[in-house]
C-alpha cells in the first residue's frame, strides 16, 4: 500500500496539471462508467491529499476520492493519449498529461456531506499545514495499545505506513510495545517532528529516505532505510528483530529500543 508521502506526492503532480481545468473523465474498464460521465466536462478545482485518500474537487460541489489500497496505481503521462494499459477503472484527460488510476480500493463521488465524513474519520496528516497534533496526542495518550500499532492506525495518525513506522521508532529509539499511555508528550512531539521531516522528504524525492543525508538507492522503489527488512542495527550492530503487527511485518532493535 503506497504510503502517504505517495499520495501527497501524487496531489501535487496532478494539482500542477488539473486545477481550474476541464477534464474529459472516462473508465476504459467500466466499472465507474456513471461516475465518470457526470464528472466528464467539468472543471477541477483542487486536488488534494488526506493521509492515504487523494480527493479531486469539482465544480457543482462534488469530489472523486480514491483510495489505492494494496493494489492500486496511478501513471501519469503527457498527451496524446496512449492506449489504456490494464485495467484503468478512471482516466482523467487535461490539456496536457492524463492521468490513469488502475486497481483503486475505492474510486466514488462524494457530495460535500459524504466527503466531510470522510475527512473527519482520518486523523491528523502530518503533512497537511492544518493538521493539529494535539488531536493525535490527546487519542495516543488514552490508548494501552502500542505506539507501533497506533501509528499505523489511520484514525489515530494519517499517512504513517508500514516502513515509516519502523523507521521513526528506531530513529526516536521507542519500542513499538511501548503503551500509547505511556508516552510522554515531549517523546511525542519528537516523533511528530521527525515524521513530519521524513515524510517531506519522501515527497520531495519520490522515494522513502530514512537515513540521515542519503541520495535515494537504485532498486524499484529507491528506498535508503536504517533496519526495515535489514538483519544488522547500524547503530549497535545488534540483530534486528521481525514481529507481525496487526498482520504487517515491522522491525526493532532490542538493544537501542528497549520496552
Amino acid at each position: 500500500m503506497p504510503e502517504g508521502h505517495t499520495i501527497h506526492r501524487a496531489a501535487r503532480d496532478h494539482r500542477k496539471i488539473f486545477k481550474n481545468k476541464v477534464l474529459n473523465v472516462s473508465s476504459p474498464q467500466g466499472r465507474f462508467e456513471d461516475g465518470a460521465a457526470w464528472l466528464d466536462g467539468r472543471c477541477c478545482e483542487e486536488v488534494e491529499a488526506f493521509g492515504k485518500h487523494l480527493i479531486y474537487r469539482f465544480e457543482g460541489e462534488q469530489a472523486l476520492h480514491v483510495h489505492l489500497g494494496l493494489f492500486g496505481r496511478i501513471r501519469k503521462r503527457p498527451l496524446p493519449e496512449p492506449e489504456p494499459r490494464g485495467a484503468v477503472r478512471v482516466r482523467l484527460v487535461g490539456d496536457t498529461h492524463l492521468v490513469d488510476i488502475n486497481g483503486p480500493a475505492a474510486c466514488e463521488i462524494l457530495d460535500p456531506v459524504q466527503l466531510a465524513a470522510l475527512t473527519g474519520r482520518i486523523g491528523p496528516d502530518v503533512l497537511r499545514p492544518d493538521a493539529d497534533p494535539d488531536r493525535a496526542f490527546a487519542r495516543i495518550s488514552r490508548s494501552r495499545s502500542g505506539i507501533g500499532k497506533l501509528l499505523m492506525n489511520q484514525s489515530v495518525l494519517a499517512g504513517i505506513g508500514n516502513i515509516y513506522r519502523t523507521e521513526i521508532l528506531w530513529r526516536q529509539r521507542l519500542h513499538p510495545d511501548l503503551p500509547g499511555k505511556d508516552l510522554t508528550r515531549e517523546a511525542f512531539d519528537r516523533l511528530w517532528a521527525d515524521a513530519v521531516h521524513l515524510l517531506e522528504t519522501g515527497v520531495k524525492r519520490n522515494a522513502i529516505i530514512t537515513v540521515d543525508a542519503a541520495p535515494p538507492g537504485r532498486g524499484r522503489y529507491r528506498e535508503r532505510t536504517n533496519i526495515f527488512g535489514k538483519d544488522t542495527c547500524p547503530a549497535c550492530l545488534g540483530p534486528v528483530t521481525r514481529v507481525e503487527i496487526d498482520m504487517r511485518r515491522a522491525f526493532f532493535c532490542p538493544t537501542c529500543q528497549p520496552i
